[in-house]
């Protein structure tokens, strides 16, 4: 078969490097320049490539296309293919076709990287012949090109679950669904809701569905009795509507039910021992302790994978502590709902580091947190107008600065022994920084100077 790749980052080389693998000529095209390392690899395997330009000939004598993620489907391309009647399809769905490996796949628009990085810490500690794959930054279906891994734990975006046709994962796990990327899907959350649910649709009764059962754009989307699947919904408490397949018997405890209506299949995890903060990473370590059950992992290997986990950085991440007061790096919170989740799940005082570019934010839903945790709240950032007129009357003490240097020094000073200097911005980071990482570098970096003085 003739395959035409249509972007040439991680996930189009990949998908390039494994149809060549398997056999079919392959042609990749992206209307960016592409990345060195990436044009290395397609001249390595000579695989003929072009970039800047997406050449309308080329492309449409493709008898498949394999789409990256990032390509809308408004895009020109795209609709000429359309037009044509082409197959397309994405790098996942590629990917599937060519392996017996068993899939955990994660979806869910927040927390599905701690998720993924979780679960695959639960069963690569426990022993188990593992890869990690997915919107985590790895190419699944370069993995699959030699293929000696027996799981598979793939972080899945809406976006790469949208050209998925007949990919079927062995666990699913849909976290949560909010309003995120609806410019995507019509502005509309109910086509944004079964693009997620994309990720079970062809799962039968050899399959898990582990979703969040206090969710409650999931409620409303998924049709649980019309799916032979079986199904592990999860909650924070114990609920008599759903038959759970783990909840929290108190703050440190999950109660994991793999059978539910079989009491004698039912157990206890303890996750006292995880550095995971907040009510959504308990929410987190349930999806991923249920993912470890399912795959035979026994508890009292997770409970000691739980201890030892790191999460990515940037994601309450803690990162020093200077005469007992702690600091987390948590900048990855470019919105007010990963915000609040940070304040919420602090239970010290805290000095607050906040600000940045607004996205049109509402911060109404912080007022209650500030009011009764935050000390001090130093907004970084170049216009930091909306945060000053919104939270000043909240809390005690605020100010101002453009300097990250500047506001770990002032923080430092406010704070006493057994508090927490967060950095939770709820904004986007393009005022100052060149991303949320450089932010959340900067700030660890800010945060050792200190530490050495």
């Amino acid at each position: 078969m003739h395959i035409v790749v249509l972007g040439a980052a991680e996930s189009g080389v990949g998908a390039a490097l494994l149809a060549q693998a398997k056999g079919h000529s392959v042609f990749v095209s992206d209307k960016s320049p592409i990345q060195p390392q990436y044009k290395e690899k397609l001249a390595q395997a000579g695989i003929p490539f072009e970039e800047n330009q997406h050449t309308l000939e080329e492309v449409l004598k493709a008898q498949e296309v394999i789409k990256s993620p990032g390509i809308p489907e408004k895009a020109p391309v795209i609709q000429a293919l359309r037009e044509k009647g082409t197959s397309i399809i994405s790098e996942i769905e590629f990917a599937g076709r060519h392996t017996e490996a068993k899939c955990i796949c994660i979806t869910g628009t927040n927390g599905k990287t701690t998720t993924t990085l979780l679960t695959y810490h639960l069963l690569k500690e426990a022993g188990y012949n593992v890869g990690l794959a997915g919107n985590v930054g790895y190419s699944l279906a370069e993995q699959i090109i030699e293929d000696k891994f027996d799981y598979y734990v793939v972080e899945l975006s809406s976006f790469q679950l949208d050209d998925t046709y007949h990919f079927q994962p062995w666990v699913s796990v849909l976290l949560n669904i909010t309003p995120d990327h609806l410019d995507r899907y019509n502005y509309s959350l109910a086509s944004y809701a079964e693009s997620k649910l994309r990720i079970m649709r062809n799962q039968d009764s050899n399959g898990y569905f582990i979703y969040n059962a206090d969710d409650e754009n999931i409620q409303r989307y998924f049709q649980a009795a019309l799916r032979s699947v079986q199904q592990l919904p999860f909650s924070l408490h114990h609920r008599s509507d759903y038959q759970l397949g783990a909840y929290y018997l108190d703050e440190e405890n999950i109660f994991v039910d793999l059978k539910p209506g079989y009491p004698s299949e039912t157990e206890k995890v303890s996750t006292a021992s995880s550095p995971l903060i907040g009510q959504h990473n308990r929410q987190n370590m349930m999806a991923a302790v249920l993912c470890a059950r399912i795959a035979g992992v026994e508890t009292s290997k997770i409970e000691a994978g739980l201890a030892t986990f790191h999460n990515a950085d940037h994601r309450l991440q803690p990162v020093g502590e200077i005469n007992g007061v702690r600091f987390i790096n948590d900048s990855k919170a470019t919105n007010v709902e990963a915000a609040w989740y940070a304040l919420d799940g602090i239970k010290q005082p805290i000095i607050w580091i906040a600000g940045g570019t607004d996205k049109g934010n509402d911060y109404t839903t912080l007022l209650p947190l500030a009011e009764s945790k935050v000390k001090a709240l130093i907004c970084l950032g170049v216009d930091n107008e909306k945060l000053r007129t919104v939270f000043q009357s909240v809390v005690p003490f605020l100010e101002e600065t453009q300097s990250v240097t500047t506001a770990v020094r002032r923080a430092t000073e406010l704070a006493q022994p057994g508090d927490v200097v967060l950095l939770s911005p709820a904004c986007a980071s393009f005022d100052l920084f060149k991303n949320y990482e450089d932010r959340g570098r900067q700030f660890a970096a800010a945060v050792r100077e200190l530490e050495k003085q």
